[in-house]
């Protein structure tokens, strides 16, 4: 046999491996070149930055600016006086300001400016503000401490996301404007205070019952149409319950607000044995729009989304998201007052807040956490990812602004 008739057949033989490797196991893709050398074309090589979303996620960090934080650095220093001189940072302070030490300080949301003057909140492009109320639980009480609970929880966190390539102190401005003050004895009252407050800001914490007011107090500085994605295990759409429009109640009075549509409510991931009967009539005869759990699994996040993003703006010229916590696989949020077993798990939720989120939105909540029954703050902290995440999705798609313009009616108090 001549060298290139051996040449030729061991490349056949070569071939005839390759081919027998991938009909016994598809997963495996490692051949063997002539010499025996090992050669690999499965993976991706990590180093080369066209290759994988890691590299370009290290590599996009250089362009984000350091001015806010170099400015949060200097301003320090100032007033929580230079450290001893025995430290080698010269950037720690002598008491503690700002993001670090993350253990240590005054928890506000992200470490955020507390604006007590609430007539300055218009200076900020963001401003969060808390609903300790607990007044409409029909079961297990304990969300008066949800904004507690995320404040607390939230020291934890930077402004800077690795995956996403932002950092909320360089890119946008928030402030935390503190708690409405509730009446714990009086829904009524408590729901007037809170659309008082959050006439055009985001809230969080609080149980379901808020989403009405808080609705309501957006719905009353529009001319506009307002569309919601409320996303949760239950309906939420009854008229009252044990007699008061308590947390399984907010959607039937929010859509019956002049500007905002039942046909723009969008409801995810409804279901299991905690759907009172009493809403599905209401569900039928306002013609909302119902995706189960089913439908997630059936269609996947990403047309879920699309289809949700769809009917929540038809005719509309706002979104505003309504995000239960229970509507999470009840294993992940034991921090609640209606867990309900087969919800989202946390990836899912946080693809769909940022696919809801990435289009704009003029306002959110966050409810139904309750820290008396969570477990080493792990409620708090999924409800904390899924505002930093609605937050860090309208920013790296700059839609952070784009409702602000429908408030062109002046706010008048209840």
């Amino acid at each position: 046999m001549s060298l290139s008739a051996s040449a030729a057949a061991r490349g056949a033989r070569h071939i005839s491996l390759s081919r027998k490797l991938e009909a016994n196991n598809g997963a495996i893709s490692s051949l063997f070149n002539c010499t025996g050398q090992q050669t690999r074309h499965h993976h991706p090589d990590p180093f080369h930055p066209k290759n994988t979303k890691g590299w370009k996620a290290a590599l996009a960090e250089a362009n984000i600016p350091l001015t806010k934080f170099n400015q949060e650095v200097a301003e320090i220093l100032e007033l929580g006086l230079p450290g001893a001189s025995s430290i080698d940072d010269k950037t720690i302070p002598t008491f503690s300001r700002g993001e670090l030490p993350h253990f240590a300080g005054i928890n506000t949301f992200l470490k955020a400016p507390h604006i007590e003057d609430s007539r300055l909140v218009g200076n900020y492009d963001c401003a969060v503000v808390g609903v300790p109320f607990d007044g409409g639980c029909t079961y297990r009480p304990g969300t008066r401490f949800g904004p507690q609970g995320i404040r607390r929880i939230s020291a934890l966190y930077t402004p800077y996301n690795y995956e996403k390539g932002i950092d909320l102190r360089e890119q946008m401005t928030l402030c935390d404007i503190g708690d409405v003050f509730t009446i714990p004895a009086n829904i009524e009252k408590s729901f007037d205070q809170i659309s008082n407050a959050v006439a055009h800001i985001a809230s969080h914490g609080g149980d379901h019952s808020i989403g009405f007011p808080t609705v309501r107090g957006l719905a009353s500085v529009t001319s506009k149409n307002i569309g919601i994605i409320h996303v949760d295990r239950h309906a939420d759409i009854q008229e009252k319950d044990l007699d008061e429009r308590m947390h399984t109640t907010p959607y039937f009075h929010a859509t019956n607000l002049p500007n905002v549509n039942p046909k723009n409510l969008v409801q995810i991931g409804i279901g299991g044995w905690q759907v009172p009967r009493a809403a599905v009539p209401n569900m039928i005869e306002r013609e909302t729009n119902i995706y189960t759990m089913d439908d997630i699994e059936q269609h996947g996040i990403d047309k879920i989304s699309e289809m949700a993003l769809d009917r929540a703006w038809d005719g509309c010229d706002a979104v505003y998201m309504s995000y239960d916590i229970d509507s999470i696989e009840a294993a992940f949020v034991p921090g609640t007052g209606w867990p309900e077993p087969g919800g989202l798990l946390p990836r899912e939720a946080l693809k769909l807040v940022g696919n809801v989120a990435k289009e704009g939105l003029c306002g959110m909540e966050v409810v139904e956490v309750s820290p008396p029954y969570d477990h080493a703050d792990i409620t708090s902290l999924m409800a904390l990812r899924i505002i930093v995440d609605a937050l860090g999705s309208m920013v790296s798609h700059g839609t952070l602004k784009k409702c602000m313009g429908i408030f062109d009616k002046e706010f008048k108090p209840i």
